[in-house]
């Protein structure tokens, strides 16, 4: 678990799959994400992310303090097989709409930065997204990463026509 002033980023639990789901299922939360999703992919993804805990790693759900909502879904997991950031440290975020514009991503994933350095020996936290995905990159570079020069990619879970296909990788360092 991870605690910030405002947020509570922990496991999910059974609890949170309707309110998961409903993020996964709105179009605009998904526009520059993928495809929206049925409760079964939702699950699966759940699922997948449960195969991170034994490394303590794995996407948490990000509960806001006041009042226990569930807001969005960040952490940390492995690159993706088959993508150039295969088997390295990756943070990512998505959050559901209510909660957009109000800081809750930076600080969340801020968190989880902060979090590997303090806990864990890797020297580098990379970041991917869909090329066309600015919101995203503009929150990458405010948590102090980087865009790679040679991070530039064909996502081979879009097909080749995909809009989201072109993925951007972002990196920061351990501090010195």
């Amino acid at each position: 678990m991870i605690e910030t002033e405002r947020l509570i980023l922990r496991v999910p639990r059974p609890g949170d799959r309707a309110a998961l789901h409903a993020m996964w299922a709105d179009p605009a939360v998904m526009v520059d994400l993928g495809p929206v999703m049925d409760a079964a992919k939702s699950d699966a993804v759940l699922a997948r992310h449960d195969g991170y805990r034994h490394e303590q790693l794995g996407f948490n759900v990000v509960e806001r303090r006041e009042d226990g909502a569930v807001m969005g879904f960040c952490g940390l997991k492995r690159g993706n097989p088959g993508t150039p950031i295969d088997g390295q440290l990756e943070v990512g975020w998505m959050f559901a709409r209510p909660y957009w514009g109000k800081g809750y991503a930076s600080e969340a994933a801020a968190a989880c930065i902060d979090w590997v350095w303090r806990t864990r020996a890797e020297d580098r936290i990379v970041a991917v997204t869909a090329a066309r995905n600015l919101k995203s990159q503009r929150l990458m570079e405010r948590l102090g990463m980087h865009r790679v020069v040679d991070g530039d990619y064909d996502h081979p879970a879009f097909e080749p026509a995909d809009p989201l296909r072109p993925t951007v990788t972002y990196a920061i360092l351990r501090p010195a």
